[in-house]
């Protein structure tokens, strides 16, 4: 009897920038995905450490502010692919010993298109549970190193002018999660990373108050809160969020606002 497959499911995507020095690209790369209805972006040891709270980097993303404020920095590559199944590099120039060299269409055709009981077919995902997509971009300068590059699936590589095929960084980011959405759209009939008809996940009670006590040390930071005085400010914004109902993105814009206050009232300390 011939086993039953599963559907596969829309696998998740994640985009990873290694020791980004510029912080207007995270800006724009932030951008560039949520343009394409991405939102997943995490950040490998970046030059600025705190470039998530840069102005240029807020500049740059331009309407992606949520985007960004949801951004992680991570400690090292493999912390940015936690759940990640299949990780693809961007890297032009093809590695000895690394993973085959692909033009990005035609790799997503082959990584979504075929059927997964097909005669001598190896899947890179499992088709029986939701599985997890990264790209990685390395820094501008030097590109992905070749320990990380082998440490991926596939090396793409996008077709370009072979007198001159140097993209920028948000440059490289839109082209592959166009890609990439074109190619999920194909398979799945169409995509959208927030399907319309999908209501708002809203905040639990742990995720508001979390918020709000990041906002209180924000707020004492920047000298609207005495902790000695505090009355009633805080009880009443809890009272204002709860009415509210905010959402679970809305909770990390709020996060990412009372992360900038603090940056700022450290700056403003000579700290």
């Amino acid at each position: 009897m011939r086993a039953v497959q599963c559907p596969m499911l829309i696998p998740r995507t994640r985009f990873v920038l290694i020791e980004t020095s510029h912080a207007g690209n995270v800006g724009a790369a932030a951008r560039a995905l949520k343009v394409m209805g991405f939102d997943d972006l995490a950040l490998v040891a970046p030059r600025w450490p705190d470039v998530l709270d840069r102005p240029e980097a807020i500049e740059r993303a331009s309407g992606a502010g949520d985007v960004l404020a949801r951004a992680r920095v991570a400690p090292t590559l493999d912390d940015a692919l936690h759940g990640m199944t299949h990780v693809c590099a961007t890297a032009m120039t093809p590695r000895d010993f690394g993973p085959p060299t692909r033009a990005p269409r035609e790799h997503f055709e082959w990584l979504l298109d075929r059927a997964p009981d097909a005669p001598g077919a190896r899947p890179a995902l499992a088709f029986d549970q939701p599985q997890g997509v990264a790209f990685v971009f390395g820094c501008e300068r030097y590109g992905m190193k070749n320990e990380d590059v082998y440490r991926c699936h596939v090396a793409l590589s996008i077709p370009t002018n072979p007198a001159y095929g140097s993209l920028n960084l948000a440059a490289a980011v839109q082209l592959i999660a166009y890609e990439w959405r074109q190619a999920l759209t194909r398979r799945f009939g169409g995509f959208d990373a927030r399907p319309a008809t999908a209501p708002p996940r809203h905040a639990d009670a742990a995720q508001v108050a979390g918020m709000l006590a990041h906002w209180q040390q924000a707020l004492t930071g920047i000298g609207f809160l005495d902790p000695a005085a505090p009355k009633k400010l805080m009880p009443r914004l809890a009272q204002l969020f709860n009415r509210a109902q905010p959402t679970q993105e809305e909770i990390h814009i709020l996060r990412g606002i009372a992360k900038a206050m603090q940056t700022a009232a450290r700056r403003s300390q000579g700290q």
